[in-house]
């Protein structure tokens, strides 16, 4: 049971230690913060994941597997925990931002829903909901393990999945560098996402049984819808509600996330239809 001191204890950790309220992203303060970093970041990646999926394809071969023991299992139950705490942290944030600036709002008759899907012009990238933003965009980088595990465990790697992994990035630090507007939203449903899919990659991976349907898949399909409907919100009031702040940004970024869309539409189409001739396959089997 969580008493009232442990919710104010949690309060304060997650929303109003000054680390918190007083962050701001600065090239000169934050780590990870110049466009440098970001494209060596992204380049190291890409390169280092694509030589050793190289090299492991020629020295030991595309069906024999490097063991990791209880490596995997580790990191997705790192990254739930991390999301967890992320989500809990921008959800306090959010409030304490919107509790204190509520004031403000009555004079620009702007609402917390309006907020959460449309900075207002000028927004800079200070305080609570930058930090949890900054928190998410270092996190990234812990999701990139995933690929080399991939890599050593299944000799698989795909031109979609280091192009999603590198834009993720890319995205992240674009909500940052401009101030952009949608960020927290998208934030929450991630976070509440990653939470759940790495939580159900732990279970597998400690020996539950997997679902009986691609679990992973549908969650990322439930996820791109909210975003593609949160998307048009944001373009709604950036017309009728005088602007929302980085949308410059926010149009590079759709641009990138309808690329990753049409991508991972076109994957589980494969999937879907790869699965259903599978089925048929056995079913001509079993009736023979």
């Amino acid at each position: 049971m969580v008493t009232p001191s442990m919710k104010t204890n949690i309060r304060y950790w997650l929303s109003e230690h000054p680390t918190i309220v007083n962050f701001r992203w600065s090239s000169t303060q934050s780590w990870g913060s110049t466009w440098s970093f970001l494209f060596t970041a992204i380049a190291v990646y890409i390169v280092t994941a694509t030589v050793l999926h190289l090299l492991l394809s020629l020295i030991l071969g595309r069906n024999r597997r490097v063991p990791l023991g209880p490596i995997p299992a580790i990191h997705s139950l790192a990254i739930t925990l991390i999301s967890a705490i992320i989500f809990v942290g921008i959800c306090l944030s959010a409030a304490a931002e919107i509790r204190d600036t509520r004031w403000f709002w009555r004079r620009t008759k702007t609402t917390p829903f309006q907020w959460l899907l449309c900075f207002p012009l000028g927004t800079r990238p200070s305080g609570r909901v930058f930090f949890w933003s900054y928190i998410f965009y270092l996190s990234r980088f812990l999701h990139l393990l995933r690929t080399f595990f991939t890599v050593l465990r299944h000799r698989k790697l795909t031109f979609f999945h280091l192009f999603n992994q590198s834009i993720l990035i890319f995205t992240s630090f674009l909500w940052l560098e401009f101030s952009q507007s949608f960020q927290v939203l998208a934030i929450l449903l991630t976070t509440l996402l990653y939470s759940v899919v790495y939580g159900y990659r732990f279970l597998t991976a400690i020996g539950l049984p997997s679902a009986c349907f691609p679990f992973v898949v549908n969650c990322q399909v439930v996820l791109l819808g909210c975003n593609l409907v949160c998307h048009v919100g944001v373009l709604l009031f950036h017309f009728f509600k005088g602007g929302c702040n980085g949308i410059g940004a926010w149009l590079f970024n759709s641009v990138l996330n309808s690329v990753i869309l049409l991508l991972f539409l076109n994957f589980y189409v494969k999937m879907h239809l790869e699965n259903k001739k599978m089925r048929k396959a056995a079913q001509k089997k079993k009736d023979s």
